[in-house]
């Protein structure tokens, strides 16, 4: 009789943080799964998540909960993927904590993920970018907080994880202006800022004084904001938008929609995958790869270089008789 309890929190306080050493955000991604799943079996066992056992936790119930967060909770194959990649790894430590088990984690760790079809990326235009910029209303503090957050968000590419954990020291306005963040993996990188950026950034710190460690953007309550706060700015502002530029109605704008903007903008600019895959902290130029296939642009230019196809329309004109005859036979 093994209670999920305890090996839930051995898993998240040794396993992850002690042995792995896990950044927060992948500590939170799991922690979130957990939750998910928790309140899932609580619905299907009737038995409240600390009193759960870890028998209870087979196969089956996993799986029921991840056909739950795709035909319930209307997740895509991506999202329950990881759902399933979190699971899997605490199913791994489970077999080498709990031997007596291994067959019900085996079980578990045998459930596949799924293929996910690849979608072209969506970015902006440039009159759509126009349109974004100029829709907060900078005679407000918030206003100009939304602003500077759209326009660094479009210029460097940042993940909203990123954008939240900036402080005030990370964002450098002096000689080779440019914003230092920790990205996924705990990646240092820095991201030169253009004078536009600079101008702008300089007055809204300048606007909030603080000390150097504060958050670099923070809510009316003085907090740190959240990646749902970003979310929501972003969709309040677009939705603005649109109804100067018609485009964006037919656009689910969020802001990682603005980070493939931004690398958009840079293959457009001619710039090679290797220094896009450096801008945005990509782990392999690979990945990449989806910013050039989503450019139609890039493509154009390509068949401008090449010869047009001779496609003119000839006169018909009938074959030799003694031909006609041979082919006839």
């Amino acid at each position: 009789m093994t209670p999920l309890a305890g090996l839930l929190e051995t898993f998240f306080m040794d396993r992850l943080q002690r042995q792995r050493g896990a950044s927060p955000n992948t500590v939170a991604a799991y922690r979130d799964t957990f939750r998910l799943f928790l309140r899932f079996a609580n619905e299907r066992l009737k038995t409240a998540p600390s009193a759960l056992l870890l028998t209870a936790v087979d196969g089956p119930l996993v799986g029921e909960f991840l056909h739950h967060l795709e035909e319930q909770r209307g997740n895509g194959v991506r999202s329950r993927n990881a759902r399933l990649a979190a699971l899997h790894s605490f199913f791994r430590f489970v077999a080498f904590e709990e031997p007596a088990h291994a067959g019900l984690c085996q079980r578990v760790l045998a459930i596949p993920t799924k293929r996910a079809q690849r979608k072209l990326v969506t970015s902006l235009a440039s009159d759509e970018v126009d349109a974004l910029l100029a829709a907060p209303d900078r005679t407000t503090w918030i206003g100009r907080r939304d602003h500077a957050i759209l326009f660094l968000l479009i210029q460097t590419g940042l993940r909203v994880s990123e954008l939240t954990g900036l402080r005030r020291e990370d964002l450098v306005l002096t000689a080779g202006a440019h914003v230092r963040c920790h990205g996924k993996g705990r990646k240092e990188r820095c991201t030169p800022l253009t004078r536009p950026a600079v101008a702008m950034l300089r007055a809204w710190l300048s606007e909030c004084c603080g000390e150097p460690g504060a958050p670099a953007f923070m809510s009316q309550r003085n907090s740190k904001l959240s990646r749902d706060a970003v979310e929501r700015l972003v969709a309040k502002h677009t939705e603005k938008a649109s109804l100067h530029c018609v485009t964006l109605r037919k656009k689910h704008v969020s802001p990682h929609v603005l980070r493939h903007t931004a690398a958009v903008r840079l293959l457009q600019a001619g710039n090679d995958r290797a220094v896009i895959a450096l801008w945005l902290g990509h782990e392999s130029v690979e990945t990449t790869q989806i910013y050039l296939d989503a450019d139609l642009s890039t493509k154009e230019r390509a068949l401008a270089r090449t010869a047009p196809l001779r496609t003119g329309a000839k006169r018909f004109r009938a074959g030799d008789a003694l031909l006609e005859f041979l082919n006839g036979l």
